[in-house]
């Protein structure tokens, strides 16, 4: 269907348009054939709306002979035969009209003269061949937009490509870290193996359900950090403590697991290292139409330098800039004992 046609709104527009068409031809009625001018605009006005909707097959001309695929001689043959043969269908259409209003008197016999004829095929040749300029415009217009789609789409794709990457990553290196723990309890403590298993399999289910969403809420991503840490603790027991606070903002929708790797790193690289363990602090904080998520865990500064620290945290970054480009941010610090990690990511409530 023709997109006019489709839509009300343009298609009385369009309709409006050959209103004003009809008033100037009325007008060239009026004074070329000497007619009233009542009656010009009566023989006007329905004629220039019946030939509106013949020019709307210009838009089939148009997309079936595109301009970078169709030969000069073609488009240009073409685009005359359908002028002429619109325009001569015009005037036996006002023809047959200007006759009927002449037959009643609206119009004197100078209204079907040769020449007001011939000026009605003129003018009807030229509007049609403006209405298949207009339609090359829109067409190349509707190209140009759907060029634009096809490349958002593969920006889209691709974008959502580098997060399910990004994403697989999170649990194999999670999970490795697991079973290296679940390994060193085996001998020391069977039964702190046992419930670290039975813990890891409830996270490692929880985290698949909400892995397979693209947005959960706060609140959902803060309780699965608390089934991760839960694990932990079987390994660090009172070693480990853990302060979480959302301050009114776990409706705010963030990717899922994205704040287990900083924690995992928190725990790994941080409380593991200090002998007498210590405390890992979540902040959760509006600013504006803004996230705050602050981590913070004690650290070691003489600690050994992993070569695989930083893993996790490369991976959050990527994620970040993956979905919101350089509105988020993520900024780390050690400082006094303290690694402390930072993330400010724009967001929705749910």
């Amino acid at each position: 269907m023709h997109p006019i046609l489709a839509q009300g709104r343009l298609l009385a527009m369009y309709v409006g348009m050959w209103v004003l068409v009809g008033g100037l031809l009325g007008a060239i009625l009026a004074t070329q054939a000497d007619q009233p001018w009542w009656g010009a605009a009566l023989a006007a006005l329905p004629l220039a709306v019946v030939y509106g909707f013949i020019c709307l097959s210009a838009w089939y001309v148009a997309r079936g002979m595109p301009l970078g695929a169709t030969g000069a001689v073609r488009l240009t043959a073409t685009t005359v035969s359908a002028s002429v043969i619109s325009g001569a269908g015009w005037v036996v259409v006002g023809r047959l009209w200007i006759g009927a209003l002449a037959s009643r008197g609206v119009l004197t016999g100078g209204a079907r003269d040769a020449a007001v004829q011939t000026l009605i095929f003129g003018i009807g040749v030229l509007l049609y061949l403006l209405s298949i300029a207009v339609s090359y415009l829109l067409a190349t217009f509707e190209a140009s937009r759907a060029a634009e789609r096809r490349a958002l789409q593969v920006q889209v794709f691709a974008r959502e490509a580098e997060l399910r990457s990004l994403r697989s990553q999170v649990d194999p290196h999670f999970l490795f870290n697991s079973l290296q723990s679940i390994s060193a309890l085996t001998t020391a403590d069977p039964g702190g193996a046992r419930r670290m298993c039975l813990l890891l399999a409830e996270f490692l289910r929880e985290s698949l359900t909400l892995g397979a969403e693209t947005g959960i809420t706060l609140a959902r991503e803060l309780k699965l950090v608390e089934g991760f840490l839960a694990v932990e603790r079987v390994r660090f027991g009172g070693r480990l403590q853990v302060d979480i606070s959302s301050n009114g903002a776990e409706a705010f929708i963030v990717p899922p697991l994205l704040l287990q790797p900083i924690v995992e790193n928190a725990v790994t690289h941080g409380v593991a290292h200090v002998l007498e363990g210590g405390t890992i602090r979540i902040q959760a904080s509006r600013r504006g139409s803004h996230l705050v998520i602050v981590v913070e865990n004690p650290c070691d500064p003489d600690r050994p330098r992993g070569r695989g620290a930083g893993v996790g945290l490369a991976n959050v970054r990527a994620r970040l800039a993956a979905l919101h480009g350089t509105e988020a941010r993520m900024h780390t610090v050690e400082e006094g004992g303290v690694w402390r990690v930072e993330l400010a990511l724009p967001g929705s409530d749910e």
